[in-house]
């Protein structure tokens, strides 16, 4: 990208030069020497600060200039770039960071699995989260499908080795309400409410990833009962009655058993029966820190 010089530098400032330095990172220095680099969100912002400022006309042998470039785009010459948006083309971070792990049921024999482990980006600390019970270090178990075998929870009474979700432990009957979950777009859908980790709710929520929309499942387990009126095709939103903290499934622990997992491409989680919910080959299971809303 090159700059048409003009007849004048010195009597005005081209927003062209803002304009460059949004499409390439935007670097600023901190009182400690160190350097930060600016979102295209800010720098966008900046842009529309420099370019709304009065500013001097530069010479040109042409009577009509250009026409404006639109609100998405800086002028470059003759032509007008597009100014990307702030999630437009970047990696889609849990496609990234799918990986294949395994461990060894207690029949002793290894089995393979894909999971989405926790992103660096997101916080360890699960008090960081806000969750769909009033939660203050009530997290009694966390995702360990990333530790090795050997780290991943395994006790006599549970069937299964490791643990895709959390639980959080309040009274039952304590409400459980529904979190929107980060990059949401719309409402979350009611896909399933039946036996499945005791009582279930499923819930099925579009996020947009690198640009890209996809579909992800919450599940709420080991419920007293759902919400009057929640049933499969019902719309809901942050905040809204999903069922009450109980036992079922699981009568040694009041409890509630969240888990979020990543619809494959292609599969409509609509149609999907308990087991396909939960069957690695409709869906991912995920570190739910990836999509729970921050406090």
């Amino acid at each position: 990208m090159s700059l048409r010089p003009f007849a004048s530098l010195a009597s005005f400032r081209s927003p062209i030069t803002v304009g460059l330095a949004v499409l390439a990172p935007m670097t600023v220095g901190t009182a400690g020497g160190a350097s930060s680099t600016l979102a295209i969100g800010d720098a966008r912002a900046a842009l529309r600060v420099t370019m709304s400022a009065p500013t001097a006309t530069p010479q040109s042998s042409s009577v009509d200039g250009p026409a404006p470039c639109p609100a998405d785009s800086v002028p470059d010459g003759d032509v007008c770039v597009h100014l990307p948006d702030e999630d437009e083309g970047a990696e889609d971070p849990s496609a990234v960071m799918t990986q294949t792990s395994s461990h060894q049921d207690k029949a002793g024999r290894w089995s393979l699995y894909e999971q989405i482990p926790r992103r660096f980006d997101r916080p360890a600390n699960y008090d960081a989260y806000r969750y769909p019970v009033a939660c203050d270090g009530c997290v009694v178990s966390g995702y360990d499908l990333d530790l090795p075998d050997a780290l991943q929870r395994r006790e006599r009474r549970l069937r299964q080795v490791g643990h895709g979700g959390v639980d959080l432990l309040q009274k039952r009957g304590t409400p459980v309400t529904l979190v929107a979950v980060e990059h949401q777009r719309g409402e979350a859908e009611v896909i399933y409410v039946g036996p499945l980790f005791g009582t279930t709710v499923a819930t099925r929520h579009t996020v947009r990833e690198g640009g890209q929309l996809h579909d992800y499942v919450l599940l709420f387990g080991h419920l007293d009962a759902p919400a009057a009126g929640v049933q499969a095709g019902t719309r809901v939103k942050d905040g809204d009655a999903i069922g009450y903290v109980g036992d079922t499934g699981s009568p040694s622990l009041v409890h509630l058993h969240f888990e979020a997992r990543r619809v494959r491409d292609g599969v409509d989680a609509s149609k999907l029966g308990p087991s396909a919910l939960v069957d690695g080959s409709s869906t991912v299971v995920c570190d739910p820190r990836n999509v729970l809303p921050l406090r």
